[in-house]
């Protein structure tokens, strides 16, 4: 597939810059896959497409407040520190910009430009900019004081309330970037939902920056994303396959709770010599079914999806509005088909949909 099959273009002012209020009162346009039919509603409206016993399965990850400002010693020259993953109690791998970092560096964190107690050393160096730093004491200890949340570089206007780049439901430090989907629910909507027989089941993936990331090369094949680490517990797993025994749908809050659940599929049950699994899914009596049952899984992902991905749990996906030559756009296009996102995209913008992070939302049936 050519890069440039990912290319389209948008009017800036259809870049969100702030977040709606209330959450649930964006704008979602449903996709039906079957038909190609579009319609145009709003967020709270979603539950007229979900059926009882389908589960909503959402990434609980929250959002470290990753951003910090440092300066090198003792040059003092200015350093910002993004930081993209924990590898232990001191060591994160992190993205530094401003003043030449090698390995050997020392840094000190400030705090409103003054020097704080914490330094961390540049301990190995990586590709595009990252760093490997090992902090003298856990940096955690120093995220309310030294750290701001990391918004994408696309949005301008400084966010008054840090809680509304964060899902009602996350939990799990560990994300550089919100999982964006799930900024729509709030919890009057998530009880209404329930109270209309609708499941809610959580998984987890910490966000990298290849989220924001557009793919470089000519084809979106040669593309490499970088691994995140992700979850799927017993509890979910049982869900999600109670759900798929009983007909039902597995509907993915965003292109991370897909990406978890199509990778835990990849690492589930044997396969038959006649292609169908064999399955015991709690006091439900199935003896095969065509899918992919969900054990748990933890570990990291780079799960890659592109056209032509064979899906095995996800009957229908909550998402944003994507960047052009992004993995997500990829992703999408791969579950509905090229030429109905394509058509999706030219609708949302003739209708003046807010697009990326804090926009409006799809729903692909």
């Amino acid at each position: 597939m050519k890069t440039t099959a990912l290319d389209y273009t948008l009017p800036d002012d259809l870049i969100a810059q702030v977040p709606i209020e209330p959450r649930d009162r964006s704008r979602l346009l449903v996709l039906h896959r079957d038909s190609g039919q579009i319609e145009h509603r709003m967020f709270i409206d979603i539950g007229s497409y979900l059926r009882s016993d389908d589960t909503l399965v959402a990434n609980e990850s929250r959002v470290i407040p990753a951003r910090m400002a440092a300066r090198k010693e003792p040059s003092g020259g200015r350093v910002e520190v993004l930081l993209l993953r924990k590898l232990d109690d001191l060591t994160w791998r992190a993205l530094l910009g401003g003043a030449r970092t090698r390995e050997g560096s020392s840094i000190r964190l400030l705090q409103d430009d003054h020097a704080s107690s914490l330094t961390a050393q540049v301990i190995e160096s990586g590709d595009r900019g990252e760093r490997t730093l090992r902090f003298v004491e856990p940096v955690e200890r120093y995220f309310e004081t030294l750290g701001h949340m990391p918004l994408p570089p696309y949005i301008h206007v400084p966010l008054r309330d840090p809680e509304r780049y964060q899902t009602i439901y996350a939990r799990t430090l560990g994300s550089a970037a919100a999982p964006t989907a799930g900024l729509h629910f709030t919890p009057d909507l998530l009880l209404a939902l329930r109270d209309a027989g609708v499941r809610l089941a959580y998984v987890t993936l910490h966000v990298g920056l290849d989220t924001f990331r557009p793919i470089t090369e000519l084809t979106v094949e040669s593309h490499r994303i970088h691994s995140e680490w992700c979850r799927v517990d017993t509890a979910t797993a049982e869900r999600i396959n109670r759900t798929k025994v009983m007909g039902r749908r597995a509907v993915a809050v965003g292109t991370t709770s897909m990406r978890v659940l199509e990778t835990a599929a990849r690492q589930g049950l044997l396969q038959t010599p006649s292609g169908v699994h064999s399955a015991a899914i709690g006091d439900v009596p199935v003896a095969t079914c065509p899918w992919q049952p969900l054990s748990p899984f933890e570990g990291f992902t780079d799960l890659y999806i592109t056209p032509g991905f064979q899906f095995r749990i996800v009957d229908a996906l909550v998402t944003n509005f994507h960047l052009p030559r992004s993995s997500l756009l990829a992703l999408v296009m791969a579950f509905a088909g090229e030429d109905l996102i394509r058509d999706a995209y030219q609708t949302a913008i003739r209708e003046r949909y807010r697009f990326f992070s804090f926009g409006d939302a799809m729903l692909i049936l």
